[in-house]
């Protein structure tokens, strides 16, 4: 009885079941036609986000070197200054470049005191939006 169980196994699973080569190349082909539409959407989609936080990062800064004048006086020296008064946990990243050390610190122009008075991004290039990114 054992035996006959396991001839009717084999009958049933050996050369009857899988995928053909034609079945398995269809399918190769509509998966890499779905991959070329959505990567180029994938992609813009990271850039677009990357200028948004770069935005958000800067007006982070801005308003915090504003309210670094209004209680001190002046602006900060440095941004690691921001840090140390605990006006911010850490400096900000640039998000297109990675780092937080590519700002570029503007001084201020009225003669206050202080070595920061507004930062710009570090980044050569323009956004999705064709702005360059010195202008954010």
């Amino acid at each position: 009885m054992v035996s006959g169980m396991r001839e009717s196994f084999n009958k049933r699973w050996c050369g009857t079941s899988g995928f053909t080569l034609v079945e398995l190349l269809v399918v190769m082909a509509i998966v890499a036609l779905l991959l070329t539409i959505a990567a180029p959407r994938y992609f813009g989609s990271l850039d677009k986000s990357k200028d948004v936080a770069l935005a958000e990062n800067l007006k982070v800064l801005r308003i915090t070197l504003d309210r670094f004048y209004a209680d001190k006086g002046r602006y900060p020296d440095t941004l690691t200054e921001l840090v140390d008064q605990k006006y911010l946990r850490q400096v900000p990243t640039d998000p297109v470049t990675g780092t937080d050390t590519s700002w570029v610190l503007v001084p201020p122009k009225d003669g206050a005191q202080g070595a920061i008075a507004d930062v710009k991004s570090g980044a050569t290039g323009s956004s999705h939006d064709g702005r360059g990114y010195e202008t954010f």
